[in-house]
């Protein structure tokens, strides 16, 4: 395994905030946060879930996914109802409002992204996306 300098890793780090600020400014998602629009994604694609599988999944504690979820359903983004197999227990899923507005977000952050990528000559295009699931796999829970 090779070993990377403090100063290496000090400019992924670095690197990631940067894009991840201007995709978010891109978007112009002032509507909801990072942690809500990770949320929605995971309900879109793969919900719904439970309260405690979607604490899991975005890797947030109980009561953070319990206020989570209750601002995106006060935003009218996602709803809550009791599940038939267990009435203590509530199903998270996304409305169509939420579908709408993740639509609409990803839509800009993408067109800017895209943008973005064409600067690149090509083979750096190339290390880009063959990078993609190494940083996918930074951001997966342990």
């Amino acid at each position: 395994m090779a070993s990377h300098s403090p100063e290496e890793v000090d400019a992924l780090r670095l690197a990631v905030i940067r894009l991840e600020r201007k995709l978010r400014k891109s978007a112009g998602s002032g509507e909801i946060t990072p942690s809500q629009y990770s949320a929605l994604f995971a309900l879109d694609r793969h919900g719904p879930f439970r309260l405690g599988e979607l604490g899991r999944r975005e890797q947030i504690g109980k009561s953070t996914v319990t206020r989570l979820v209750a601002t995106l359903e006060a935003k009218g983004l996602a709803s809550r109802s009791v599940d038939d197999l267990d009435a203590r227990s509530g199903i998270v899923s996304i409305t169509e409002a939420g579908r709408t507005l993740l639509a609409h977000l990803a839509e800009r952050s993408n067109d800017y992204l895209r943008d973005r990528v064409e600067t690149l000559d090509s083979d750096d295009q190339d290390r880009l996306f063959d990078a993609v699931s190494a940083l996918a796999k930074l951001g997966a829970p342990r």
